[in-house]
């Protein structure tokens, strides 16, 4: 059996990646992994970026800036790593 850690190894996104689809989808991240994995191998990049776009919002209005800013950085780095579907939306 994989562990979380041999997984996340073998995925194309980072921990704050998938705990964001996590924390969005109200799943385990083992799962969120999963789909966040098949998201990027089936053009769904535009659909976490998305995700974590709502996460910003919902933190924003909760009043947690904090949590807001951390998924900022976040959608920064997917972008910069997933280029190829858009650098448009600003967080």
């Amino acid at each position: 059996m994989l562990t979380y850690e041999e997984c996340l190894a073998m995925c194309d996104l980072t921990e704050a990646e998938i705990e964001a689809i996590a924390e969005h989808e109200h799943m385990d991240p083992m799962i969120a992994m999963a789909l966040g994995q098949y998201l990027t191998s089936h053009h769904g990049d535009q659909r976490i970026k998305s995700i974590i776009l709502d996460d910003i919002k919902r933190a924003e209005r909760c009043g947690n800036t904090g949590h807001a800013e951390v998924l900022r950085k976040v959608l920064q780095h997917f972008l910069a790593t997933h280029p190829e579907h858009g650098n448009s939306a600003a967080a």
